[in-house]
């Protein structure tokens, strides 16, 4: 048993004891309780120390748990408590408390696509429901887009993730005629601009599904799992988005914008990379280190006349080529 686990049940029993106005306990009968709480939970003999007793009823008495028991001695031998209504299972919350709590509510229930926020959807519901009286409306909203193709399959996805199942996943492609047939080991779940993806190992390398794509997921039983023990910080940590490219190195991107929407990029950069080469009336030239990738390309037209990409060559003629096929758009006759 976790030693998390068993202080929650020397809580729970000394909470029992300190409220029970019928028994003088000392801290020998304390220790008893607890020990003997621990022994019907765990099956075996357990013997809890003194001194853990003791940090216990200090913690209680403490904000460190947001208890603040007023537990007392009384005859300079028994403990109880001095309100004899308290409890840590009815600790008073204030109007600020409700309101975080509601807050963190309207978050919760932003992820209700999730198997194991579904699992909490009683618990929520609960939540909800008594703080329901502060009137207090979300102040945080997270961008979600819940007719977004795809969204009904993050359950069985999220599940293969954590119970390490085979997929047999039926795939087509936005430049595909056909659907392909590809079976995965998922390794991770990856939402990046409003879309949601399934990063998995297929063959013998790593491979990015966008779940909008997805027409057939079957989970294959025959087949053992390969834990690639996949680290995302590093497999995306040179790229914007969730485009890699297993063979191509990360470039210096090096960008002018400006001054007057340079503060944007500097409050939300790019990426983690980057750095301030050089800045003056005119504008702010910035430096990333990163893949050249579609989702790259993406950032930077949507600057549109407000960037200049200065280097690489490559990176520059795609995005001339891209804003020049863009103002034939708006070509017109008159």
């Amino acid at each position: 048993m976790s030693s998390n686990k068993n202080a929650l049940i020397r809580y729970k029993t000394l909470d029992k004891c300190l409220k029970n106005k019928y028994r003088k306990y000392t801290l020998e009968d304390l220790i008893d309780e607890c020990s003997e709480a621990l022994f019907e939970f765990e099956g075996k003999e357990s013997f809890v120390s003194k001194r853990t007793v003791q940090l216990d009823l200090q913690n209680m008495r403490s904000e460190k748990f947001g208890y603040e028991a007023p537990i007392e001695v009384y005859e300079r031998r028994f403990y109880r408590y001095s309100d004899p209504d308290y409890s840590i299972h009815h600790i008073s919350v204030n109007e600020n408390d409700l309101k975080a709590m509601n807050n963190a509510v309207q978050i919760l229930k932003q992820f209700k696509d999730f198997s194991m926020f579904k699992d909490m959807n009683g618990v929520i519901q609960k939540l909800e429901d008594s703080i329901h009286s502060t009137n207090q409306k979300s102040i945080i909203h997270l961008d979600k887009n819940e007719r977004l193709k795809g969204l009904e399959h993050i359950d069985k996805l999220y599940e293969s993730v954590l119970n390490k199942k085979v997929l047999n996943i039926k795939y087509k492609s936005f430049k595909a005629k056909e659907s392909n047939q590809y079976v995965v080991h998922p390794q991770l779940l990856k939402e990046y601009n409003n879309r949601w993806f399934l990063i998995c190992f297929h063959k013998t390398s790593i491979l990015t599904l966008a779940l909008d794509r997805m027409e057939e997921i079957t989970i294959d039983e025959k087949i053992n799992y390969i834990d690639k023990d996949f680290n995302s910080d590093r497999y995306f940590g040179e790229v914007i988005g969730v485009t890699v490219s297993e063979s191509q190195r990360p470039q210096n991107v090096i960008f002018k914008v400006i001054s007057k929407h340079a503060p944007y990029v500097k409050t939300k950069p790019f990426h983690h990379s980057q750095e301030i080469m050089e800045e003056d009336e005119t504008g702010t030239t910035f430096k990333i280190c990163v893949q050249l990738n579609f989702e790259l390309e993406r950032m930077i037209l949507g600057l549109g006349e407000f960037i200049t990409v200065l280097a690489p060559r490559k990176l520059k003629q795609r995005i001339y080529k891209s804003l020049k096929e863009a103002c034939q758009n708006y070509v017109t006759d008159n």
